[in-house]
């Protein structure tokens, strides 16, 4: 894939940034931009994201992950990205968050061996990818008690992110879920379940210019304050 389809998704990323007052160094947005095209390439071999995706890769996947540091309370240290997939959001959040460490993990080895060559091609030094599962004893077990900060893009209901999350968290943690559509029913059979773990919770609109104004599309970033 030549050099231009980076520049054109450098130039695609920037008027997303620019026109949501969302305004990356440039070096982070040149990073993301690279991350964008080495995820389009290698796409043609494994399947990362939808492949009719790959014309609004920048839109739906790179920039939305990184608009979503926005979010990120100031601090939180360690986080784990479950169900990173391509590598969303974990990527882009840790070129946005160079300060965070983080794990990101998913139990496809043939997409952690993707997101592994991103990370090296990237040069990122604070990440680091885990083909496991995160309810197994393992996984548990070497990453008790680790992280202030849960992320996922995954589909998985928000009743089993909590399930997975609690052995992994700190004392005083959140959850950052990005979801779609109606998440009415989904979130009381979470809170009903998990309700003492729940400090806080807020549920944003993720609407942004110029193809999302009023969220006709249904994005939503769940955020929860949890203590274990």
């Amino acid at each position: 894939m030549a050099k231009n389809k980076q520049d054109q998704y450098l130039t695609e990323l920037k008027t997303f940034c620019w026109e949501n007052g969302f305004n990356p160094e440039p070096a982070r947005a040149e990073r993301l931009a690279y991350f964008a095209k080495l995820v389009a390439e290698k796409n043609q071999k494994v399947n990362l994201i939808s492949r009719r995706d790959i014309d609004s890769i920048i839109e739906k996947h790179v920039f939305i992950s990184a608009y979503i540091t926005k979010y990120v309370p100031e601090k939180v240290t360690r986080f784990l990205d479950i169900g990173t997939g391509g590598g969303f959001p974990g990527i882009p959040l840790s070129i946005m968050r160079p300060d965070l460490r983080g794990v990101l993990v998913d139990s496809t080895s043939k997409k952690i061996a993707a997101v592994q060559h991103f990370i090296d091609k990237l040069k990122l030094s604070n990440v680091i990818a885990e083909n496991e599962r995160v309810e197994s004893e393992a996984f548990k077990e070497k990453y008790k008690d680790s992280f202030d900060l849960i992320v996922s893009r995954s589909t998985v209901p928000l009743i089993i992110l909590f399930r997975y999350a609690i052995p992994l968290v700190k004392e005083k943690a959140y959850l950052l879920a990005m979801k779609g559509g109606d998440l009415t029913e989904e979130f009381k059979k979470a809170e009903t379940k998990y309700k003492s773990h729940i400090k806080k919770s807020t549920i944003y609109e993720l609407s942004y210019k110029p193809t999302n104004v009023r969220n006709k599309k249904g994005k939503k970033l769940v955020l929860l304050e949890l203590h274990r």
